[in-house]
């Protein structure tokens, strides 16, 4: 869960890098984001498979980021988009589950 939560920093970092002044804290944001989530996913390689491991990695930072551009960022909120997510998140569920 750290890890996810971790991935869906660095695409924020990004997003900071476009504001006037705010560059060098959104590379520092990137940086220190990807350096924790990478160690974290590899903490939980430990304990979970690797498949399942990265799934829920990737399915928390997508679902993630998406919702932070929708609350911070005014990003669209459409049905498809959310049905996008619901599937990614059913799928790291039903991987979760079946580990």
């Amino acid at each position: 869960m750290i890890a996810g939560i971790c991935e869906i920093c660095w695409p924020i970092g990004l997003k900071v890098m476009n504001f006037p002044g705010r560059r060098i804290l959104g590379i520092v944001m990137v940086i220190l984001a990807f350096i924790f989530s990478s160690l974290f996913l590899w903490l939980a390689q430990r304990n979970i498979p690797i498949g399942t491991a990265y799934a829920v990695w990737t399915g928390i930072g997508a679902a993630g980021t998406m919702l932070v551009g929708i609350i911070f960022w005014h990003d669209p909120l459409t049905l498809w988009r959310v049905l996008g997510v619901m599937m990614i998140v059913g799928g790291v569920v039903l991987l979760k589950v079946a580990s």
